[in-house]
C-alpha cells in the first residue's frame, strides 16, 4: 500500500486532536498513523479511518521508520526530540515555536510561500496562529501592491491556550453566572465576560512576545525584511476562533473593489463582505472552517490617497491557525 508512515506527537492536546481529524477529512496518504503522547496518555485510544489507534509513550525510538513528524507538544518537547525525529530520517513539521527563526528551518503558510518548504534541513515550522490566519488574507494583497505596514489588534480566542484555556473559559463562566468564585490559572485574570490585552510575556520594549511574533514571522514568510509591523493582541471570551482588525499600508494605491478581486480568488479565503446584509468575517462562522473569512474591507479615511486599507478577519486557530497548517505542509511532499 502507498502512503506514508506519520507521527502525531502530542496526539491528545487540542491541535493534535485536529491534527488527526484533518489528516482523516483531507484523505492524506496514511500508510501508518503513530499517536505519540507523554506516558500519563499512553494506552488511550483514538478512532481513525476505521481503525482504532493506541496512543504511545513517546520516547527517541518511536520515530523509526517514521515519513513525517507532525509535532504539537510544546517547544521544550520539540527541542528535545528534534535529533531523534531528524536522525530517523522523519520530516518534522513543528507547531511550537521552537525553531520558527532559525534560519535554516523554514516557515510555512501554503497559501503563502510554498516554495520555502521544499529548503528544509528536517525541520518545517509552523508560524503563530495569529500570523498563519492573518497572512492568508494579507499575502494576496502584499503581491498585487507591496505592503509596507501593518497594523493589527487581534482577538484570541481561548483556544489559542490549549484545551486547559477552553476548560476555564467554559468553568469559569459557569461560576460567573452562579455567582461563584473561580481562580484563573490558564490565564493571568479571570476570562468569563472580560478582555485581557496579554498574550505570553512582556518585552522591554513593551509590546509581548506574542505581538512581536507578528512582525518577526511576516517579515520571514513574505521576505519582506523592511515591513513595517505593529500589533496589540487581545485575549476574549471566545472558544475557538481568532479575529484581527487589520489596517494595511501600500506601495500602490488599492480600492476596496480591487481588494475583494483579489481576495476573492485567493486560496484559503472565503470573502464574507456585504455589510448592507450584516454579513461579515465572525468566530462563530469561522469554527471548523478550514477557509480564513475577510470582510470589512475599506478604504482607510484616515489617508489623504489610496494606500490604505483596513480589513477584518476571522479563523480558526486550531485549524488554520495549527492542525491544518500543518497537514498541508505534508500534503506539498506527497
Amino acid at each position: 500500500m502507498a502512503g506514508f508512515t506519520v507521527a502525531v506527537a502530542g496526539a491528545t492536546g487540542a491541535v493534535g486532536v485536529e491534527m488527526v481529524k484533518a489528516l482523516e477529512e483531507r484523505h492524506f496518504p496514511v500508510k501508518n498513523l503513530k499517536l505519540l503522547a507523554s506516558a500519563r496518555s499512553a494506552g488511550k485510544t483514538v478512532f481513525f479511518c476505521g481503525e482504532t489507534l493506541r496512543i504511545e509513550e513517546m520516547t527517541p525510538e518511536s520515530f523509526k521508520g517514521v515519513d513525517i513528524a507532525l509535532f504539537s507538544a510544546g517547544s521544550d518537547i520539540s527541542r528535545e526530540y528534534r535529533k531523534a525525529v531528524t536522525d530517523a530520517g522523519a520530516l518534522m513539521i513543528d507547531n511550537s515555536s521552537a525553531f520558527r527563526m532559525e534560519d535554516d528551518v523554514p516557515l510555512v503558510v501554503p497559501e503563502v510561500n510554498p516554495e520555502d518548504a521544499k529548503k528544509h534541513k528536517g525541520v518545517i515550522a509552523n508560524p503563530n496562529c495569529t500570523t498563519a490566519i492573518m497572512l492568508v488574507a494579507v499575502a494576496p494583497l502584499h503581491r498585487a501592491r507591496k505592503l509596507e505596514r501593518l497594523v493589527a489588534s487581534t482577538y484570541q480566542a481561548a483556544s489559542g491556550a490549549g484545551a486547559k484555556g477552553m476548560a476555564e473559559l467554559e468553568a469559569q463562566t459557569r461560576a460567573y453566572l452562579a455567582g461563584e468564585e473561580y481562580a484563573p490559572s490558564a490565564f493571568a485574570h479571570q476570562i468569563a465576560f472580560n478582555l485581557i490585552p496579554h498574550i505570553d510575556s512582556f518585552c522591554d520594549n513593551g509590546y509581548t512576545k506574542e505581538e512581536l511574533k507578528m512582525l518577526n514571522e511576516s517579515r520571514k514568510m513574505l521576505h519582506a525584511p523592511e515591513l513595517l509591523v505593529s500589533c496589540t493582541s487581545v485575549r476574549v471570551p471566545i472558544l475557538r476562533a481568532h479575529s484581527e482588525a487589520l489596517n494595511l499600508e501600500f506601495a500602490e494605491e488599492i480600492t476596496p473593489e480591487e481588494a475583494r478581486a483579489i481576495l476573492a480568488a485567493a486560496p484559503g479565503v472565503t470573502l464574507v463582505d456585504d455589510p448592507a446584509a450584516k454579513s461579515y468575517p465572525m468566530p462563530k462562522d469561522a469554527t471548523g472552517k478550514y477557509d480564513v473569512l475577510v470582510g470589512r474591507i475599506r478604504q482607510d479615511v484616515s489617508r489623504r490617497d489610496k494606500r490604505g486599507l483596513d480589513l477584518f478577519v476571522s479563523g480558526d486557530q486550531l485549524l488554520k491557525g495549527a492542525a491544518l497548517n500543518a497537514v498541508q505542509i505534508a500534503e506539498l511532499f506527497c
